[in-house]
């Protein structure tokens, strides 16, 4: 099964999504599954995974219900409220739908730098590894640390490490990104998705070879089974179109055998998801 492992939807709110720019003017606009159903399937994938775009739990009841319509969702990301006293009897009621493989919460938006590593978020973190939730790790620079001491406090939880980190493109830094990449691959509880690249380059002046350090360096670290393909669709727009999202990915596997290509391009997803 090929896979999408990140992918967003939504209904456009301009309050709710005042993240959305003026100069991001392309994706202002309702974003749903019948969008991109026949770009996937022209490129060759069975489905995607639907991470969240806005912090709430009616957020992830959104994506459950559009799973509920459109088979092309193997699997939603969700949101939950990880430091809320009441997170166990949250993830309680989110276990009773299967779709639901995981949660995540825009950390690169906390100014807070040990965020990751605060006891609420520590109990949060706990829960899901008692419901057996999956965690994608969206950060910035400033939580680097945070990150590598949550991870390795919580051997047993599985992490994905969203965008690669989002590495400096634009401006070609790489030395303290690719020191945070080589520490956080030593632990094995951690994937990465290769996705989300093109908008860390200049939007309409990127070339397909700035993105050959950072991805080769991604794969050095975590290997060819802890890696996996995410289109970061429709964010990906500003800066790509989804041919070109998958191209500067391909153009970088050219070693890879024809069963590491299937795990990179779906199997790898699967197995961290359990996506059916």
């Amino acid at each position: 099964m090929r896979i999408d492992a990140h992918q967003h939807f939504w209904l456009y709110d301009s309050q709710r999504d005042a993240w959305i720019t003026e100069e991001m003017s392309t994706i202002r606009r309702n974003f749903l599954p019948n969008d991109i159903s026949h770009i996937l399937k022209n490129n060759h994938f069975d489905g995607a995974v639907a991470v969240q775009a806005d912090q709430s739990h009616q957020e992830t009841r959104f994506l459950v219900e559009l799973a509920q319509v459109y088979k092309m969702i193997k699997g939603v990301v969700g949101w939950v409220d990880l430091r809320s006293p009441q997170v166990e009897q949250y993830l309680a009621d989110f276990a009773q739908h299967d779709i639901i493989k995981g949660f995540r919460h825009i950390v690169e938006g906390e100014q807070d730098a040990d965020f990751l590593t605060t006891d609420a978020f520590q109990n949060g973190i706990s829960q899901l590894t008692k419901y057996g939730f999956t965690y994608d790790l969206l950060i910035h620079p400033r939580h680097y640390a945070s990150t590598l001491a949550c991870v390795r406090a919580n051997p047993a939880q599985k992490f994905i490490l969203d965008h690669m980190a989002k590495p400096a493109i634009r401006t070609k830094e790489f030395d303290d990104w690719a020191l945070f990449i080589e520490e956080l691959s030593a632990c094995s509880n951690v994937y990465c998705k290769v996705s989300g690249l093109a908008t860390e380059a200049e939007w309409s002046n990127w070339r397909v070879e700035q993105f050959e350090p950072y991805i080769h360096h991604v794969i050095r670290c975590f290997g060819k089974n802890r890696i996996c393909f995410g289109s970061d669709w429709p964010v990906s727009l500003l800066a790509a179109s989804y041919e070109q999202s998958v191209q500067i990915v391909a153009e970088n596997l050219q070693d890879f055998t024809a069963e590491e290509l299937d795990m990179f391009w779906g199997i790898n997803a699967s197995k961290f998801y359990n996506l059916k």
